[in-house]
């Protein structure tokens, strides 16, 4: 992991002519998002590592940059350093409006209205001489009385970033219009730069992006260009009150303020502050909120809270042809989720005498993945150990299934050898539904014994595989009655 912070180097020496005394040129190592703002001394010579353009770098300005950007990303668009990185010296400048956007050597800088400090880069006008312990001992001696000790350049304390806990990445609209007034433009800008500090923004995360809204919604700065608490609040605190009329869909009732934040699963929870002057209260709680994932999930639903399961008959009986029939029939059960590690979670086995967990339920945390990993679930071909079958993704698929109801949509197409009674009990017990699915020779009393109380929901059976489609809907409907019922 790369941080913005600058590290001491120790155990070096800088010779200096005994006659001359020369200035050193020396090359401190910043890393690929270390800003110009984070520099103490004006001149730094910094050593910027090797491929800045795989990160995500930002950079304002053509030529003169504002002191947000990146130092080593504006060196590459400026065509002093490459890929491999190198020495480059740091000239501060005073702030100035309008920086001007451009690609250039893989990098595309943005516009910036305005900031309050710019810098220029240049080529160092020597490499750093560095004194190492193979350096002539003679010649270290002649000079021992006129070398000075070297001044390491100073640089400002970060505050310390990354929140493990909060993974996320949380986009801020603010109302700026003239409804609200400076004053209390004032009051909003305070809070969140409270809420700020409390989320600790880092370069994993959480990541923060603001946007104003007054007549035309106005972009501040992007979810990627501060990873670090300190300049963040700085540029909250530039923010300028833009007024206008209202046009960002918030409550500018004078006596309340009403934080809407979108939820995982496209809903909204909204947090009601009574008083702007009780704000700071707040933030404590809204920052765990948003840093929960149970809590992003604002109205759980059958379809974005499950964790279901299939057990895949893969029997001689069934033949190539119908077992893809099967998983075309579960690709579509599929589509009806919302899939992800904040969701629901979808895994699969495929048993014979044998079992086999093809997919566990967080192998992949999308529907387009799920629905992938069925497609390429190959047949298996042998008995049937339909019991067997049970107990091992009971075990093997459910032990660790975490939070949300368990469901188990089972597919058949015949007898099987074992019992089927004691597992499923066992299942249900566990907390696991059943649903069966049976085809061509699967006996009935076996469906219903294994599938969940009432039976008649919960068992399903059809002479041909081409009819599995009409059952999608049924099992869907079905299966999120019992989360209702449940919940």
């Amino acid at each position: 992991m790369i941080r913005s912070a600058l590290l001491p180097l120790t155990g070096f020496f800088f010779l200096v002519s005994s006659v001359f005394v020369l200035e050193s040129s020396a090359a401190y190592p910043v890393s690929c998002v270390t800003r110009a703002a984070d520099l103490m001394e004006d001149g730094m010579v910094v050593l910027c590592p090797a491929d800045c353009t795989r990160w995500r770098v930002s950079v304002y300005g053509t030529g003169v940059y504002a002191a947000v950007s990146s130092i080593c990303g504006a060196a590459i668009h400026r065509g002093i350093l490459g890929l491999s990185g190198g020495s480059v010296k740091v000239q501060k400048l005073q702030g100035r409006q309008n920086y001007l956007s451009s690609y250039s050597n893989g990098i595309q800088s943005q516009a910036l209205a305005r900031w309050s400090s710019s810098f220029s880069l240049a080529k160092p006008a020597a490499d750093p001489q560095e004194l190492t312990s193979q350096t002539n001992t003679t010649a270290a001696k002649a000079a021992k009385k006129a070398v000075k000790p070297v001044k390491k350049p100073s640089v400002k304390k970060a505050l310390t970033g990354e929140n493990k806990e909060c993974q996320m990445d949380i986009a801020m609209v603010i109302d700026s219009s003239q409804n609200i007034g400076q004053r209390r433009f004032n009051l909003q800008k305070s809070f969140v730069t409270k809420l700020i500090s409390t989320l600790r923004v880092g370069v994993t995360g959480p990541h923060v992006g603001l946007i104003q809204a007054s007549d035309t919604p106005h972009t501040e700065f992007y979810l990627m260009n501060y990873t670090q608490p300190k300049g963040l609040q700085f540029a909250i605190k530039e923010l300028p009150y833009r007024g206008g009329n209202t046009n960002a869909g918030m409550n500018t009732n004078t006596g309340m303020n009403t934080t809407q934040v979108v939820c995982k699963d496209n809903g909204f929870f909204h947090y009601v502050i009574p008083s702007w002057f009780t704000s700071t209260k707040h933030v404590k709680p809204l920052s765990q909120r948003l840093c929960s994932v149970d809590a992003m999930l604002c109205s759980k639903t059958c379809f974005n809270s499950v964790n279901i399961g299939f057990l895949i008959d893969g029997s001689s009986s069934v033949g190539e042809s119908n077992f893809q029939q099967v998983l075309n029939f579960l690709s579509a059960i599929v589509s009806n989720f919302d899939i992800s590690d904040m969701a629901s979670r979808i895994g699969a086995v495929q048993f014979t005498y044998d079992q086999r967990l093809e997919f566990g339920l967080s192998d992949h945390p999308s529907k387009d993945g799920v629905q992938n990993a069925l497609k390429r679930i190959p047949y298996m071909s042998g008995g049937t150990a339909t019991g067997q079958a049970i107990s091992y993704t009971a075990e093997n698929l459910f032990r660790r299934a975490g939070p949300g109801l368990n469901f188990l949509i089972l597919v058949t197409d015949g007898q099987s050898y074992d019992d089927v009674r004691g597992p499923a009990i066992a299942a249900h017990k566990q907390g696991i539904t059943i649903f069966t699915v049976g085809v061509a020779w699967a006996p009935m009393d076996d469906l219903r014994s294994m599938a969940s109380e009432p039976k008649d929901s919960h068992t399903f059976f059809t002479r041909e595989f081409s009819d599995l489609h009409e059952f999608i809907q049924p099992i869907v409907r079905n299966l999120c009655q019992d989360f209702n019922k449940a919940n």
